[in-house]
């Protein structure tokens, strides 16, 4: 099995790069929190070369550098960045699995694991592989070193070797114990105590480790000195590595101050569906809702979902649609934070006609729908359908797409001389004076007089085992003294009469 490792070095850094890409190339620092005696956890290297160095706390960072920018670690931003690394993976393998969070002098790492196996079908080498893996995760804000070998533990020394930021490192099969043996013993993470007796032996390098008698080496430094000598020479079991279920796509922002305006907001909301939108189209998906959720001042929550009707990876759709339902129903307090989730369906390609001229684009169909959704609610867009039910006057609103408009066959044209029946919503209420069984005359807004004509009754009933959605209904159509002819119907339920419809 061959595996592929994809690593970032420092992700409060990498998250914070990935969110302001302005910061680029400033001397930045990541705090634990905005306190002035917080603790620096990461530096950019401009800032290390000006002296700032993890641990100060922000005071001593700021006496020695006058124009260092300070962050703060934001677990939301930190979060994505993860899943963004692994999204990175996810477009060139279905295998993929992000390591566990680690302590100590790598914990401030992010490391996502994927089967590599069988690349060569589509790529010439496995180094051209990792290139184009570390390329895509930096098209998404993230710069990662990419490694390949044959085990995770291997993959993973590999990427943590020193190095240029961008190198890719490949070790082949066989050669892992020779790759590794220059690296330092601190890449394998011995506990304190391990550490200080294999330094206290002048064991400085994983070369050295691997070439320690295996019986000598567990006699004095325990079991855990055996596993990490096994590691130093290639040496590793792994399991394969699983596809992950499919969950849904999240960015979100802890925000520095509470904002209370639209502007500010729809500015903070471009650069998350922008990030969204990126992690989308590099797996060739699209949204079809959006689920944006605002925690407000005073531990207020806002919730609403956004729906579009075509799958898209449009940030400028997006925001419109975004601001516009903002815009329809405010916030009720200022935002502190917020979150954008979706879950990624494909995006369909339209096929052209061969015989008739190209229509409008189906992005221009979903942002007209998703603003009418905006502005009239949720699930109060779409086109009707029939449910499965006897009743004549249901149905229900399915979400429209170009799909199911497509699907439905054509119905040939029904002959100019039969009526239309207009159906009536709400019904007219109608007083009827009935001669046996059968109404004789009527008086509504839409007809009144004496009954000339009379059909039916059709009768429909339902619904009877529940208390509530029970229906009995008789419908007759009548043709009534002052020309007009109506769809009558009663509830023989509550004995009421209305107008449900008029024939055009």
């Amino acid at each position: 099995m061959r595996v592929a490792c994809l690593r970032v070095a420092d992700l409060p850094l990498a998250a914070r790069l990935r969110a302001e890409p302005e910061l680029e190339g400033l001397p930045l620092a990541i705090a634990e929190s905005p306190a002035p005696r917080a603790v620096i956890l990461v530096a950019s290297p401009p800032a290390l070369r000006l002296g700032v160095r993890p641990g100060q706390t922000t005071a001593q960072a700021r006496t020695a550098c006058a124009e260092l920018v300070l962050r703060t670690s934001t677990p939301a931003l930190e979060k994505a960045a993860r899943e963004t690394l692994r999204d990175a993976a996810l477009c060139f393998s279905p295998r993929v699995e992000i390591a566990a969070p680690r302590s100590g002098l790598h914990a401030a790492e992010s490391v996502v694991f994927l089967d590599a196996s069988g690349i060569r079908a589509r790529w010439r080498s496995e180094a051209g592989f990792a290139t184009a893996l570390s390329a895509r995760a930096r098209s998404l804000g993230l710069v990662a070193r990419a490694a390949v070998a044959g085990s995770r533990a291997v993959a993973l020394l590999a990427a943590r070797a020193p190095g240029a930021v961008d190198e890719v490192r490949v070790i082949a099969a066989g050669e892992e114990a020779s790759w590794l043996a220059p690296l330092s013993i601190d890449l394998l993470e011995p506990s304190d105590a391990l550490a200080t007796s294999l330094s206290r032996f002048g064991i400085r390098r994983l070369g050295e480790l691997a070439r320690l008698p295996r019986r000598a080496l567990a006699s004095r430094l325990g079991e855990r000195a055996l596993r990490l000598a096994a590691l130093a020479r290639g040496e590793a079991d792994d399991l394969p590595i699983e596809t992950p279920e499919a969950a849904e796509i999240v960015e979100a922002i802890d925000l520095e101050a509470p904002i209370d305006r639209l502007e500010p907001l729809r500015f903070v909301l471009r650069g998350v569906l922008d990030r969204l939108a990126a992690r989308l189209d590099a797996r060739g998906l699209g949204a079809t809702e959006l689920d944006l959720e605002l925690a407000l001042e005073a531990r207020g929550h806002d919730a609403r979902r956004i729906g579009l009707a075509t799958p898209s990876a449009d940030p400028r759709l997006w925001l419109r649609v975004a601001s516009l339902a903002l815009e329809t129903r405010p916030p009720g307090a200022a935002i502190e934070a917020l979150r954008v989730a979706t879950q990624g369906v494909p995006v369909r390609a339209d096929q052209l006609d061969l015989f008739r001229p190209a229509g409008p684009a189906p992005t221009r169909l979903a942002r007209t729908l998703a603003e009418i959704e905006a502005l009239c609610g949720p699930g109060r867009v779409g086109f009707p359908i029939r449910p499965d039910t006897h009743r004549c006057d249901a149905f229900e609103l399915a979400p429209f797409s170009l799909t199911n408009a497509a699907s439905r066959p054509d119905v040939p044209a029904a002959p100019a001389e039969i009526p239309a029946l207009r159906a009536l919503r709400p019904p007219l209420a109608a007083r009827v004076r009935v001669e046996r069984g059968l109404p004789a005359e009527l008086q509504s807004a839409a007809a009144a007089g004496r009954v000339l004509g009379c059909s039916g009754p059709w009768r429909t009933s339902g619904g009877w085992w529940a208390s509530e959605g029970r229906f009995a209904h008789d419908h007759y159509d009548v043709w009534t003294q002052d020309g007009h002819v109506v769809r009558l119907r009663h509830d023989r339920l509550e004995n009421a009469w209305c107008i449900d419809g008029v024939y055009d």
